[in-house]
């Protein structure tokens, strides 16, 4: 049997699972390939991974008469954009025409929205084909990707890309998936607290937070307007780059480092670490010092009290407020109470009966109290300070970036019990702080773990909007860690 590379009479052969946007579009310009048979290759791979659960729902025939537009225009001799023929999954809360959107629930799985949301139409109007709406944590309320409303007889869970006995992690589980799957070249999720970061650590592949308002939220099913953001996957941060630019219509200009990258080390970020993540990661940081990176070991005290009194009040009360205006502005017909009646999951349907219908969250002694003068408290006092303690932290070390194991553990396995709330704080315990106060983060992979054999991933977070300034030092990370990842 020929191989993909023999089939499309490819002379260079090329890595079709770990396909930059650079290495497809340039096939395509070069007439190598089709878009057509792009939307044939990836389509075989999604089909022949169904076990995964990496998608909702799917559309080949859509898939393949964008791809017949794209090669039209091509044929007419038009200039290519900067997108065409790559294949895009999105996370099933980013609203795309022709799709349904179930932001992985049961009540909303008869829901077509009529427009599509500003971040992916930036996205087909380059040329991106989208082939599906992916998986994830049901109404993206979890970190495990665990859903099971949504998923094939038999198997429960979106799965790990590298071991299908594992989570995917979440909430953007299907996207995380896809992506480091080989079944489409880039994707797009949401992160609130960790969805797009720690999915594509625990898989293997680039997870992009973008700043706080750097993207357009219009058109996504929310869980907390102060914190949700969509954000791209993908194999490489180039791609990222240029995912970012074409959304945000900001160019990173090429950065000309005139000191050494300094990058901050908090101990609250490194403790507690499986002994897979901690070996991994001291190995990244010792490649980083060998290449003249400098590490700098920094003390933020406060840090974990003070995201602790922003997180959960924060989630509570904008997650049932979010979500009413949500369903009332897209004339869905149903209430709050309707969509939480047919909940599946049961992590979630705890979480909204117990805490965000009654507005109720436990304090310091177990006892449930009202959690609006806590939302308040966390607005007013809780996040400025924190936001403050980084500021201080990043002037008073010169930093460039914070940098930390995305997540201090590998993918658990895959059971009832995986999205209890020990493995979710655990889990979300170093992409929270960040995500609090809005700021960007990147996670790239390095490496798998010598024992578990799971991917590994280490974050860099920056101050609000220094966006290009990360993507431009995950640039040299990325070269750095390529020891790490056998490409």
């Amino acid at each position: 049997m020929l191989n993909i590379n023999e089939q499309l009479n490819l002379d260079q052969p090329v890595n079709f699972d770990k396909a930059t946007i650079k290495e497809i579009t340039a096939l395509i310009r070069e007439r190598k390939v089709s878009c057509v048979e792009l939307v044939h290759l990836y389509f075989e791979k999604i089909d022949a991974q169904q076990s995964l659960n990496a998608f909702i729902s799917l559309d080949q025939a859509a898939a393949i008469e964008q791809a017949q537009f794209w090669d039209q225009y091509i044929a007419e001799g038009k200039p290519c954009p900067a997108l065409i023929g790559v294949l895009v999954a999105v996370k099933d809360n980013i609203h795309v025409a022709g799709f349904v959107n179930t932001a992985g629930t049961p009540a909303l799985a008869q829901f077509r929205p009529k427009a599509t949301a500003p971040v992916i139409q930036a996205l087909i109007d380059q040329g991106a084909i989208v082939v599906g709406k992916a998986n994830m944590h049901e109404l993206a309320f979890g970190v495990t990707g665990y859903n099971t409303a949504m998923h094939l007889e038999g198997v429960v869970g979106t799965r790990n890309a590298t071991n299908p006995l594992h989570i995917a992690g979440g909430s953007s589980s299907g996207s995380a998936v896809a992506v480091a799957a080989g079944m489409v070249p880039i994707a797009m999720g949401t992160d609130t607290g960790a969805s797009v970061r720690l999915p594509s650590a625990l898989n293997g592949c680039m997870g992009f937070r973008p700043t706080l308002g750097r993207y357009a939220q219009i058109d996504i099913t929310p869980i907390s307007h102060s914190r949700d953001t969509a954000g791209p996957m993908a194999h490489s941060v180039s791609d990222i780059i240029l995912i970012d630019q074409l959304i945000s219509q900001q160019q990173i200009t090429a950065s000309i480092q005139t000191h050494p990258i300094r990058l901050g080390i908090c101990t609250y970020f490194w403790e507690n670490l499986d002994q897979d993540v901690q070996q991994q990661a001291h190995r990244a940081l010792q490649l980083l010092k060998n290449a003249g990176i400098e590490i700098i070991s920094v003390e933020m005290p406060e840090l974990g009290h003070l995201n602790h009194h922003i997180s959960f009040p924060v989630v509570i009360y904008e997650g049932k407020y979010d979500l009413i205006q949500y369903l009332e502005n897209n004339q869905i017909g149903l209430s709050l109470e309707a969509v939480v009646d047919q909940i599946s999951s049961p992590d979630v349907q705890q979480l909204f009966k117990q805490n965000i219908l009654p507005e109720l969250i436990a304090d310091t002694t177990g006892e449930s109290v009202s959690v609006g003068p806590l939302y308040q408290q966390a607005l007013s006092e809780a996040r400025p300070q924190l936001l403050a303690l980084y500021q201080k932290t990043f002037q008073d070390h010169q930093l460039d970036a914070l940098i930390f194991p995305t997540s201090p553990i590998v993918a658990p396995l895959a059971n009832e019990h995986v999205s209890s709330i020990e493995n979710f704080q655990r889990l979300i315990r170093n992409t929270d702080p960040g995500s609090n106060i809005g700021l960007p983060g990147l996670s790239l992979p390095i490496g798998c773990g010598e024992k578990s054999k799971l991917p590994v991933g280490l974050e860099i977070d920056g101050l609000p909007n220094t966006d290009h300034d990360i993507l431009a030092i995950g640039q040299v990370l990325e070269q750095i860690f390529s020891s790490l990842n056998h490409r």
